[in-house]
């Protein structure tokens, strides 16, 4: 399924919620005392969750669903001493949410920052970035994706390498999303990235679609939406998080509701949004009651 034309054809689509916060939910012990456990590896240690998660947001109605595949990049998995088995735990994540999806739903494979630094910065060559991610894009491939999401990036190096990656390796459409925060200055990504530079850039760079996800809540989402609609014509991509997070009693509290969410939709899509969604501390729900705002606008 072409991502491209079905957007062509219906204006407007909805992703899905939160991955994280969700698998988060379901494997209580998946923060521990040595830190995260690899959420990757629940792609073949535990696929039922996973299947769980991908499959409410097909029920809730989504048009997209994303694969737990964020962190499956060689520097990601190296910390965990499994780098050498990205390509099945990758595949093994587009699998299950290309199970879920069947044929009515896109199914987009997730890129997120390797947590590495390219040259000077760092010591890292614009080629071996590239070629880290090839081999994500690849294991993609093979899973059966449709398309590529990279999302949550703040360097504009780091995602051209793994837009550089895709483009070789695949025909496939490329959803380009940064995470920009809020400052005296206005919005920015913490590598100092204005929402306006990246949409141009990106552009220029060949990417499909462009947009932002995660940082702040779909209020701030909005705002930068406005600020890159007038500066690109590609469609734009927005899944903010379920509001900031707080510390209650020792848990991790997201207060946007989906009825707070789902009453912004419509002016985030007026301000010039194609595809929305949610990222961190949105749920099924979130997205079910964006559904409705999305029929309605259609």
């Amino acid at each position: 399924m072409n991502l491209l034309e079905k957007l062509r054809e219906q204006k407007l689509l909805l992703s899905d919620g939160a991955w994280g916060t969700e698998l988060a939910k379901k494997v209580p012990d998946l923060i521990g005392d040595g830190g995260w456990i690899c959420p990757e590896l629940l792609n073949v240690d535990e696929p039922g969750v996973v299947s769980e998660i991908a499959s409410s947001y097909v029920e809730a109605g989504s048009d997209i669903i994303l694969t737990n595949t964020f962190g499956g990049s060689p520097y990601k998995l190296e910390k965990y001493g499994i780098e050498d088995r990205l390509e099945e735990l990758n595949e093994a994540g587009v699998n299950i949410s290309r199970e879920a999806a069947g044929d009515r739903v896109i199914v987009l494979g997730s890129i997120g920052p390797t947590g590495e630094f390219l040259a000077p910065l760092g010591v890292i060559t614009v080629d071996e970035m590239t070629a880290a991610f090839a081999r994500q894009v690849k294991a993609f491939v093979a899973g059966g994706a449709d398309g590529v999401v990279i999302e949550s990036m703040t360097d504009l190096g780091e995602i051209t390498c793994a837009l550089r990656a895709v483009k070789e390796n695949t025909d496939f459409p490329v959803v380009c999303s940064m995470t920009f925060n809020r400052g005296l200055k206005g919005y920015a990504t913490m590598m100092g990235v204005k929402p306006e530079d990246a949409a141009r850039s990106l552009e220029n760079a060949g990417a499909d679609i462009i947009g932002s996800n995660c940082g702040w809540g779909i209020e701030e989402i909005i705002e930068v939406a406005r600020i890159m609609r007038p500066v690109t014509a590609l469609p734009l991509w927005f899944k903010p998080n379920a509001g900031m997070p707080e510390l209650v009693d020792g848990k991790t509290v997201y207060h946007h509701t989906p009825e707070f969410m789902a009453s912004h939709a419509v002016d985030l899509i007026e301000a010039g949004a194609s595809i929305i969604g949610g990222c961190c501390g949105s749920t099924p729900e979130h997205i079910r009651s964006m559904r409705r705002v999305v029929d309605a606008m259609k």
